[in-house]
């Protein structure tokens, strides 16, 4: 995982317990997996005795990191900024180990408190003047953006980044900063503002920026970010994010996002490569990433949505799918809507799915009735075997049918 570390901070970790942080942008209430890499570094720092500081960025969300970016970012309001924080301390819970008592337990800090009365003279009094500008000039992140025009603003970023550190290190007595490769250069210009102010030792660490194995960005889909909030991204989505990925993918992921230890994950690796077509890497690494992120109930909803679609499930299995896991399974199938009263007054299972459903499941009764005659609709999992049945059926979450035409199409009817 590891991309550059300063030397001497093997040496440091080897020696004691070191607290060390990482930062997160609040700029959304929600984590995605694009964050997972980081999040698993500070557990990893954390199992190995290490104290690992969450550092949410409510001063420097504010502001805007140029690294890796090509336009300026919206400015967020501090009410927003607070909400955000909260969410994404939610998230991190279920990683870190916050409880108090432990020497080594998790803390989460806010930059914004230690930069609200901060003024600006003061700042470029006692931070500014450590750093040269031919110094901040020098960061790839700069230089990168020197073309696309870069203001004041993002070109002071490191050295608010910076701060934080110093302030993390002479306070919390914080000696080492982590973070993805494209963090490198605001890393080091906090190492150095601590060695100018202090004559102090602090260190950086960083790791590998994820690349999907066909140049994909990894954490994107044709939807967007793949989120750790179920309301953004449905458990069953985010299960199937990772059960979809590539053989080459998953062999590199399940090191990276779980704990199986190496002995496990070859193990593992020698099933898959026995019978591949049983996705078996992929299977594990979904299972163990959305048990941690969401729960165990969630994970074992995402098997049976994904035995509806693929499988032989049955009603009842539709019947115990809530609402949004349900249109999460269906998401992209046919919809049509009709009204209650035209459900009701349908005269058979024929009408139903033709004229009723205006000819979005067929396009006429001929057709319906040779396809339910020949065994091939079905109704909420329940087979259709006479075309002139009354459509009886229980709806779903009281709004829902499901109609099956063939193996794989798949209609959503919405009773309203």
């Amino acid at each position: 995982m590891i991309h550059d570390i300063m030397p001497g901070t093997e040496e440091q970790l080897s020696k004691e317990m070191t607290s060390g942080y990482i930062g997160f942008d609040p700029t959304a209430d929600s984590l995605h997996i694009g964050h997972l890499v980081q999040i698993m570094t500070l557990l990893q720092f954390q199992q190995c005795g290490h104290k690992p500081f969450a550092l949410v960025g409510g001063a420097t969300g504010m502001v805007g990191d140029p690294s890796g970016k090509s336009a300026e970012r919206n400015l967020l309001s501090e009410e927003v900024l607070r909400h955000n924080e909260s969410c994404v301390k939610k998230q991190l819970e279920k990683f870190l180990d916050f409880s108090t008592g432990a020497p080594n337990s998790a803390e989460m800090v806010n930059n914004y408190d230690w930069f609200k009365n901060f003024s600006f003279l003061d700042f470029i009094r006692d931070v500014g003047k450590h750093i040269t500008v031919n110094y901040m000039m020098s960061k790839d992140s700069v230089q990168k953006r020197l073309e696309f025009g870069l203001s004041f603003t993002e070109f002071t970023y490191q050295l608010v980044q910076g701060y934080d550190f110093y302030w993390l290190y002479k306070h919390k007595n914080c000696k080492l900063q982590m973070g993805g490769s494209d963090q490198w250069g605001n890393i080091v210009t906090g190492t150095e503002l601590i060695r100018r102010k202090e004559s102090g030792d602090a260190f950086a660490l960083t790791t590998q920026l994820i690349k999907k194995a066909d140049g994909t960005k990894f954490g994107k889909t044709e939807g967007g970010n793949v989120w750790l909030d179920p309301k953004k991204t449905s458990p069953y989505k985010f299960y199937q994010y990772w059960l979809n990925i590539s053989d080459e993918d998953a062999s590199n992921f399940i090191k990276i996002f779980t704990q199986r230890s190496k002995e496990e994950i070859e193990a593992i690796a020698t099933e898959h490569n026995q019978a591949p077509h049983l996705r078996k890497l992929q299977s594990e690494l979904a299972k163990d990433i959305t048990i941690r992120v969401h729960s165990h109930d969630d994970y074992d909803t995402a098997i049976k949505a994904s035995s509806i679609l693929f499988g032989n499930s049955v009603t009842e299995d539709l019947q115990s799918l809530d609402e949004d896991t349900l249109l999460a399974v269906f998401d992209g199938v046919p919809q049509v809507t009709i009204t209650k009263s035209a459900f009701e007054n349908c005269n058979s299972v024929t009408d139903l799915l033709s004229e009723a459903t205006q000819s979005t499941i067929f396009p006429s009764k001929g057709e319906a009735r040779k396809m339910i005659q020949g065994g091939g609709v079905s109704i909420n999992k329940i087979k259709l075997t006479d075309p002139v049945q009354k459509p009886a059926f229980e709806l779903l979450q009281n709004k829902f049918l499901l109609a099956q035409k063939g193996r794989r199409n798949y209609y959503l009817i919405i009773v309203e």
